[in-house]
Formats: structure tokens, C-alpha cells, sequence
């Protein structure tokens, strides 16, 4: 027997995207086995964990907990998009400058969070950055690092725009 599939139609890293699906596949596989965005990451499959985060419509969804008929009609971004869109470049060097990368796994999910929490909160202190990542789990910073990317980047945009004020 045929599996049921539907066609869906979505933007995805600003990319309009039209593909044939199983009604049955979630959206992390769509976009981790048939697109090959690998960013995205499998880990519990219970949304808990936040590797397979990725933004619809710029709301944070674990991309686990979805059918990938649900992105039909939306505007979904993954760390590939985050990462070649060069307005998020000083986000994700803060990562790497502050040592928040440490093995990787957790990292796109971590940046993917970052960006879309600071999107409406971007002159966020450390402790509602820390409520922000809540949701991503981490094995190997301890989270001090991520805070403090995310607190660095935060009090760079801040110096940025004090300098811009500054200007006759």
C-alpha cells in the first residue's frame, strides 16, 4: 500500500520550497533526510531537548513535535539560514568567541533559540537570556558560555547603538 502524501509549499531560508510528502514525516526528517539541512538535529524526538529547533514564521518550534505538512504555508528558517543571513554573523561569532561550541551538537539549536528570543528582547540581561534558553539542553558548557555569548552579543548591539546616538 502507497503511503498517503500531500504537496506543501513553504518559504524556507527565504527560499520559496515546494516538495511532495508522507502525510506520516515529521518535519525534521523533511528537512534533515530529503533537504539535507543536517543543522537541525535529532536528539530526543520529545521536544524537550531543542537541537531540532527551527523558526515558523518566527515562533520557536521543535521541528521533532511537527508533521512536515505543518510547515505548509509557512516561513521556516534553520541554522542554514541563520547562519549565511549576515545580519546574524556577530550572533554567531559571540558563540565562538565566548566558547559556547563546544562539541557542536547543541549549537544550532542554541543559536536558532538566541536569535528568535533576542528578535523581541534585544536588550535582554543575563537572567532572561537564561529563561530564554531554558528549553535547550547542553552536555557540555554548563550554559555559562551560551549566557554569556548571548550577554556579549546583547552588550555589543547596545554599545553599537550608543555610538550611533552619539553621532552629530
Amino acid at each position: 500500500m502507497k503511503p498517503l502524501t500531500r504537496e506543501i509549499t513553504f518559504s524556507l531560508n527565504g527560499k520559496p520550497r515546494s516538495v511532495q510528502v508522507a502525510v506520516t514525516l515529521s518535519a525534521l526528517d523533511l528537512l534533515r533526510d530529503v533537504l539535507g539541512l543536517t543543522g537541525t538535529k535529532y536528539a530526543c524526538g520529545e521536544g524537550e531537548c531543542g537541537a531540532c529547533t527551527i523558526l515558523g514564521d518566527e515562533q520557536s518550534l521543535c521541528s521533532c513535535l511537527l508533521f512536515a505538512v505543518d510547515l505548509d504555508g509557512r516561513a521556516v528558517t534553520t541554522i542554514e539560514g541563520i547562519a549565511t543571513d549576515d545580519a546574524s554573523a556577530p550572533l554567531i561569532q559571540s558563540f565562538v568567541a565566548a566558547g559556547a561550541v563546544q562539541c557542536g551538537f547543541c549549537t544550532p539549536g542554541l543559536v536558532v533559540q538566541a536569535k528568535h528570543f533576542l528578535a523581541g528582547n534585544p536588550a535582554a540581561d543575563r537572567a532572561a537570556i537564561k529563561r530564554a534558553i531554558e528549553g535547550n539542553l547542553c552536555r557540555c558548557t554548563g550554559y555559562q558560555k551560551i549566557i554569556d555569548a548571548v550577554a556579549g552579543h546583547v552588550a555589543a548591539l547596545n554599545e553599537q547603538e550608543q555610538k550611533q546616538d552619539a553621532r552629530p
